[in-house]
């Protein structure tokens, strides 16, 4: 598919977002529930990276030092992801490429080779979490040492590959189950933390506090790139285009409607694991002034203690090991779209989980050997930061896309979310130049 001088894509290099996986997946007749679960899936699979190792060390931070204020950044947050995955899905069924392919096709080759280098950055950012947090969850599990657990977690590389080999509704099967895993085991944490339920109201309201401090600033904006993360819009443009959707204006208005309804769903799921984890941290160690539990191995080994239940601290680990696992499946495969979307450079699967891995496997490593573990929560925080700061490289060329009639085939955002979505970038980028400055100023040190 090319781009053309009036703004419309026009097939003919018959390139497809995840080939292997592509119109799969029959969406079934009608308007029916038997429709709506052949669209269900999807959006738990963008969920995963709402929920993943990189939220547990900004949420924790953020609960154990500021109560319950920063509870609104999530919930800001969440709003972001639904309306930017709103977005994203749109693109994908309605012009039939993935941001990736659009924006190599959109733009000049230096421009894409620019776009294509951040957003393999983000995959290593988002990598990197999911190492030390799978790691992390094998020590406190099983006892693995630290050093051996991040070198462990090559090997999901097999998982991936033998997922991907039994067919993406599989995939999506095992990514629910797990997520299902995280969601009870949170679910039981919220009955021994207890917390005051009208503090964690009060903890949705925006305060102004939040802008007026760095620190605050600093981890409201790990929160936002480990919630709102970039690569998910390439993500979920694409496996949309697992089902089979008929090419009529009809049969794709009912397929965007029925996968916003997923993505929104799932996302609900991960603002409740989100939140969670800063209630958790907030009514456990804040209330007790511990306030500089950052640590998921500290959280984990105060917890059973402190709330009087060693079953809270199984249960953190169980739903950290879930986490880092489901993360993985997500990364593998945006690694691949990104890959093949902005180059069009087709490698073995393996081999490409392997070299982003190694990458990511590399810092985490010097982080153990030099700081112990006592750095990787820095590390972590650090991790989702760097996220947001590269939001807004996907976000700008996701919003142009999905406004533009003839990009969409006429079936362009609605003007209400394409506004939105303009005030959403508009915040995340003065929220990073605000960041840049305090860094500047050493106001904040990473």
């Amino acid at each position: 598919m090319t781009l053309l001088p009036n703004g419309h894509w026009q097939r003919g290099d018959g390139r497809l977002s995840l080939p292997e996986s592509h119109g799969t997946i029959k969406t079934g007749k009608g308007n029916g529930f038997r429709r709506f679960l052949s669209f269900f899936g999807p959006g738990y699979l963008v969920a995963v990276g709402y929920m993943d190792p990189g939220n547990w060390a900004t949420s924790l931070a953020g609960g154990s030092s500021f109560g319950y204020t920063l509870l609104s950044v999530i919930l800001i947050s969440n709003i972001m992801a639904i309306l930017l995955q709103a977005l994203a899905l749109r693109l994908g069924i309605a012009s039939g490429r993935d941001l990736a392919q659009a924006c190599a096709e959109a733009y000049s080759k230096p421009v894409g080779f620019v776009l294509w280098l951040l957003a393999e950055g983000a995959i290593i950012a988002t990598d990197l979490a999911e190492v030390i947090g799978t790691a992390i969850g094998l020590n406190l599990l099983f006892g693995v040492p630290m050093t051996l657990g991040v070198v462990l977690t090559a090997l999901d590389v097999f998982l991936i590959l033998w997922l991907q080999g039994r067919g993406f509704r599989r995939l999506e099967a095992v990514v629910i189950a797990l997520t299902l895993v995280i969601f009870t085991s949170f679910a039981i944490e919220m009955v021994y933390a207890q917390p005051v339920w009208g503090d964690v109201l009060r903890g949705f309201i925006p305060q102004a506090s939040i802008a007026q401090s760095p620190q605050m600033l600093y981890l409201a904006l790990g929160i936002l790139g480990a919630t709102v993360m970039p690569h998910n819009l390439y993500l979920h443009s694409s496996i949309i285009q697992t089902r089979k959707i008929g090419d009529s204006r009809k049969e794709k208005l009912e397929a965007i409607r029925m996968g916003t309804i997923d993505s929104t769903v799932a996302l609900m799921f991960a603002l409740f694991i989100n939140a969670s984890i800063l209630i958790l941290a907030a009514a456990t160690f804040h209330v007790a002034g511990r306030y500089e539990v950052a640590e998921i191995q500290d959280a984990h080994a105060l917890l059973g203690p402190m709330l009087g239940a060693p079953l809270a601290a199984t249960l953190f680990a169980v739903a950290l090991l879930a986490s880092g696992l489901n993360s993985t499946v997500t990364a593998t495969l945006t690694g691949q779209i990104i890959m093949e979307g902005f180059i069009n450079f087709r490698i073995t699967p393996w081999l490409r989980r392997l070299i982003t891995r190694g990458i990511a496997i590399v810092p985490a490593l010097i982080a153990i050997v030099y700081y112990g573990e006592s750095g990787l929560a820095k590390l972590l925080v650090l991790s989702q930061v760097v996220l947001s700061l590269q939001l807004p490289f996907a976000m700008v060329p996701l919003v142009l896309f999905t406004a533009n009639q003839g990009k969409m085939r006429g079936l362009a955002a609605p003007r209400w979310l394409t506004v939105s979505c303009w005030v959403i970038t508009v915040i995340v980028v003065g929220l990073n130049l605000k960041l840049i400055f305090d860094v500047a100023s050493g106001s904040v040190v990473l």
